[in-house]
């Protein structure tokens, strides 16, 4: 429970930590003087049994003080509680968005979808519930029963020296039981967050699921998450109700004890019958109070783990920040010596993607990139756009380091399309102004037409404002794309990155995005990743990528006349550009021919 204390310190802030303070002290007093109102049960029966009316009321008017007492601090505790609880689950969800964004792309893979759904929605409220709902129970289940074997040191020890004997046998039951609550918790936790992954997988992808026959009952990937999650909640309940009935005994164990030692030492005529009845009606309140601590413990395990679970994300270190951002001279981009891994060992050749790339991409041109796939073409634009740090040399954007620009100055000045396009739900219009909240009807139009998305906004039945469905599902691919690029040209940065931009374009549509993307390069700074023959052409420099190294650069005619790897490429793809599909003459079936 102390721990617990200490873990939700850590994510809150001074003025919260204050309020946690006061709560704590709150519970605090009200278990101490529950276990003194219980105590005094025992005066009290042996002066009513003895027919003291004076002592009876004495020891009454005490107990009334301290159900008085009990009750403010109670109440006070109880609303302090419920509005830091309110404020850790504000505090729990901001913290989470606030630092995720900050976080590299690097952090982000398919398996961190269902671990931070899972703790944004039941991670969080089981945080909120620690000083809402379990730290009163918890803390009067164990401050209640200590103050009662002191109260009962002065009343009887033997009874208390047994009390305590069984208080230390139960805490240290359900220490090895948290214990074993926390490993099974720690599994059944990772088994939701997995079957949460895999099911949005499935959800997500329905179409190529669909379309290889891989239906509800031919996932094998979700079926076997799902199976997982059984058997981890199966374990969890087995380990937990299994673990709960042996506190339950060891507790009943310690009840039949004293009862057993009350009645000897009774019989035995050194404990009066008046005491003995007090003392066992005090036992038994001790013993419920031990019986709610077992029971509450569970959920205050997993609270535990959902609590260090957020903290481990918060204590993921972010990019760093500049102190004090360092404003571009102009808005050419140069990579100096950059290597780059995933894992960040910049010393073992086999896990860099990008290896000793150096590369100049003045202000205003179009610089094309090609090469193999897994050459690290795309690496190279998230490393251009601080997606990622490098893991050796820099990336440097009008002669200043990026590290050194800082993240909403490079963010500004850099418009990125990727070839994996996502759209939030919402409307058509909200989705494009996303990079321009400011721009006036007029730049948003011009974008769209630009793009070639105003054919989109024509078609669909209420226009801009017609909402696309989660990850603009209402829209085709090609459509998403253009509305993506629709969205960066309106945000109308200097440096553009675009990572096969209008690869489910038609030809028609991208033969007109290709225009406008040309275009800009008269004022902009552009890095395409190229397979299209007209984008490679039209390019200032080419650079080819081959296993994370820069093999060949130049212009077309230049690497054309070097008859090296990009003159590979150049015939793969003009020969790719020679199939059509052609009516045979024989029958009126069609079949691919090349044409010569």
């Amino acid at each position: 429970m102390i721990t617990i204390v200490r873990l939700l310190a850590d994510l809150l802030d001074h003025a919260h930590r204050r309020q946690l303070a006061r709560v704590v002290a709150m519970f605090v007093a009200t278990g101490v003087l529950q276990g003194l109102a219980f105590a005094c049960v025992v005066p009290v029966l042996e002066a009513a049994l003895s027919q003291d009316w004076d002592a009876a009321t004495t020891w009454l008017g005490v107990l009334g003080g301290l159900f008085v007492a009990h009750h403010v601090a109670l109440t006070i505790g109880n609303l302090d509680g419920y509005d830091l609880a309110c404020d850790l689950l504000d505090t729990t969800l901001a913290r989470l968005g606030e630092h995720t964004a900050r976080l590299p792309l690097g952090w982000y893979d398919q398996d961190r979808t269902g671990q931070l759904s899972r703790m944004a929605s039941k991670g969080a409220t089981d945080i909120a519930s620690v000083p809402g709902h379990l730290l009163r129970p918890l803390i009067a289940a164990v401050l209640s029963p200590v103050t009662v074997v002191f109260a009962m040191a002065f009343l009887e020890w033997r009874l208390a020296l047994a009390l305590l004997a069984g208080v230390v046998a139960v805490l240290a039951t359900t220490r090895l039981l948290s214990g074993i609550v926390g490993r099974g918790e720690g599994a059944y936790d990772a088994a939701m967050a997995e079957g949460s992954a895999r099911v949005v997988e499935f959800a997500l992808n329905q179409p190529a699921l669909r379309v290889f026959g891989r239906t509800v009952h031919g996932n094998e990937l979700v079926e076997q998450a799902l199976r997982e999650q059984r058997r981890a909640s199966r374990r969890l309940l087995v380990t937990g109700f299994g673990g709960l009935g042996i506190q339950l005994l060891s507790i009943q164990a310690l009840l039949t004890l004293v009862i057993a030692l009350a009645v000897h030492l009774s019989l035995g005529g050194t404990l009066s019958a008046a005491t003995a009845i007090g003392l066992l009606v005090l036992t038994v309140r001790f013993v419920e109070s031990l019986i709610d601590f077992g029971e509450l413990t569970s959920a205050l395990r997993i609270a535990e783990g959902s609590l260090r679970r957020v903290l481990d994300v918060l204590r993921i270190d972010p990019l760093p920040e500049p102190i004090a951002p360092v404003r571009p001279a102009h808005d050419g981009i140069e990579l100096r010596q950059v290597t780059f891994s995933y894992d960040g060992g910049a010393d073992d050749d086999a896990t860099r993607v990008l290896d000793d790339v150096s590369l100049v991409a003045p202000p205003r041109s179009l610089t094309a990139v090609v090469g193999p796939s897994g050459s690290g073409k795309s690496t190279l634009l998230r490393v251009v756009a601080r997606f990622h740090d490098v893991t050796a040399g820099s990336v440097m954007l009008g002669g200043v380091d990026v590290r050194d620009l800082g993240t909403e100055a490079l963010m500004h000045r850099v418009s990125i399309v990727f070839q994996d396009v996502y759209l939030f739900e919402g409307t058509l219009r909200d989705n494009v102004l996303m990079s321009r909240p400011d721009a006036t009807e007029a730049e948003l139009r011009h974008a769209a037409r630009l793009a070639r998305a105003d054919d989109i906004v024509e078609r669909l039945p209420h226009g801009w404002q017609t909402r696309i469905g989660e990850a603009g599902s209402t829209l085709s691919g090609g459509e998403k794309q253009r509305v993506s690029i629709a969205r960066a040209l309106l945000k109308d940065a200097p440096v553009v990155l675009l990572d096969e931009a209008t690869a489910a374009l038609d030809a028609e549509n991208e033969a007109a995005v290709q225009e406008a993307l040309t275009a800009l390069s008269a004022d902009r700074t552009v890095i395409v990743i190229a397979h299209r023959l007209q984008t490679v052409v039209a390019a200032d420099q080419i650079v080819v990528l081959d296993g994370g190294r820069i093999v060949e650069r130049g212009s077309h005619d230049e690497l054309l006349a070097h008859r090296g790897r990009y003159l590979d490429f150049w015939r793969e793809r003009t020969q790719a550009e020679g199939w059509r599909l052609l009516e045979s003459p024989q029958t009126p079936s069609r079949r691919g021919t090349r044409r010569a």
